[in-house]
């Protein structure tokens, strides 16, 4: 059932198509002016949230005005995902959490030095004077690192912290993301470093691109052994096949054999490519939803791409934590299409149900196999 909210959600985004993207730029640059002096907003809130993500999504430039906290947060913007808090991974921040973390910085954890940092930065990005700027991002981000630490280094720091973000936000991971958020502060310029000297855009995680990146990414963790996770999100974002990730650890290892995988320093590059599947899921689910089938083929062909290399790469993955949780992911998709599928055309069902999406035949047994599970379950075997 279409809620009141999706309804409006719709006609805000049918209006933005409407205008240039200047009109838009400027919109948004206009929103966010209001929004850093304190101006009442009220009403603008979903048409900011769609013109940001629509920039961010693009990649398209932009004259934003930006503001105090985007500043604060600019140096480590290279980690942040559209993923909720509670499925943000170890080396990905949540944007959903940042809202209530600023606040409670502002409000509870550094009151007076946050309203002298907003007022002196006001000043400054109106005058365009960004080596001020810097300065002062850089002043109070220290501060900040200086006095979270210390409320982290205690039992009852760490209770009133919680207690503190739960008055701006009702999700506890958002406490997850304050600690990366601190980590990543104190490796604010490793991380900058980093992020400019990966290549704008990788077609094909091989060769001589896994081995230039790699080098990169070593010489991070060389310096900052607790970067890791953070590297390989930066990294993950430049790749055309984000699910190329995992092959920072099918690479490093001696052979295809699941436990030298996993005993690699890059293993954690697997279960980030199993968040990025199970979010093509969830996206599969929306377009399902939404009747979008050309899209929905899309997904599933990228899904079915993605397990199919997993189990090439990995051999007895099926008998790991790994291959548990891709069983998991793949029966859920399952079970979304069975679901979505019963009341759409039996020609969607054929689209949908095909075994041309699965484009490989290394391991035809095994694909028939899994393919042939997942019809019964959605009910394609009967057709």
């Amino acid at each position: 059932m279409t809620t009141g909210n999706e309804i409006q959600v719709d006609r805000i985004r049918k209006y933005l198509g409407h205008l240039t993207h200047q009109a838009r730029s400027s919109l948004l640059v206009e929103i966010e002016r209001m929004q850093m002096y304190d101006e009442d907003i009220s009403g603008f809130e979903i048409i900011l949230a769609e013109l940001r993500a629509e920039f961010r999504k693009s990649g398209e430039p932009h004259n934003r005005i930006g503001n105090p906290s985007r500043y604060f947060f600019k140096a480590i913007e290279a980690l942040f995902v559209d993923r909720s808090p509670e499925r943000a991974n170890s080396g990905q921040i949540s944007r959903g959490s940042l809202s209530a973390i600023w606040e409670w910085i502002n409000h509870d954890m550094l009151p007076s030095m946050a309203r002298e940092y907003c007022e002196r930065m006001k000043q400054a990005i109106v005058k365009g004077d960004e080596d001020e700027a810097k300065a002062i991002v850089a002043g109070f981000q220290s501060k900040t690192i200086r006095i979270l630490e210390g409320f982290l280094s205690t039992e009852r720091g760490v209770a009133d912290v919680r207690s503190g973000l739960g008055k701006y936000t009702g999700s506890r991971a958002s406490f997850d993301d304050l600690r990366k958020i601190l980590l990543a502060l104190r490796l604010r310029d490793a991380i900058v470093g980093f992020n400019a000297a990966l290549p704008s855009k990788v077609d094909n995680f091989d060769g001589d691109a896994l081995t230039q990146i790699r080098g990169l990414l070593d010489a991070l963790v060389a310096k900052h052994p607790e970067a890791m996770p953070f590297g390989l999100t930066m990294v993950a974002k430049r790749l055309k096949v984000p699910s190329q990730l995992a092959r920072f650890a099918t690479k490093s290892a001696r052979s295809k054999n699941a436990a030298e995988i996993a005993a690699t320093r890059y293993a954690i590059s697997v279960p980030m490519v199993l968040d990025h599947l199970d979010d093509r899921r969830i996206e599969l689910n929306h377009a399902l939803k939404s009747n979008r089938i050309p899209v929905a083929k899309d997904i599933l062909t990228d899904i079915y791409d993605i397990e199919h290399a997993l189990r090439s790469w990995i051999d007895r993955i099926d008998q790991t934590d790994w291959g548990q949780r891709l069983d998991g992911i793949m029966a859920a998709v399952a079970s979304d299409l069975k679901t979505e599928l019963q009341s759409l055309p039996g020609n969607v069902h054929h689209v949908l149900g095909s075994l041309a999406l699965h484009r490989h035949h290394a391991e035809p047994a095994l694909l028939a196999s899994l393919v042939q599970k997942g019809r019964n379950l959605i009910g394609l075997g009967q057709r």
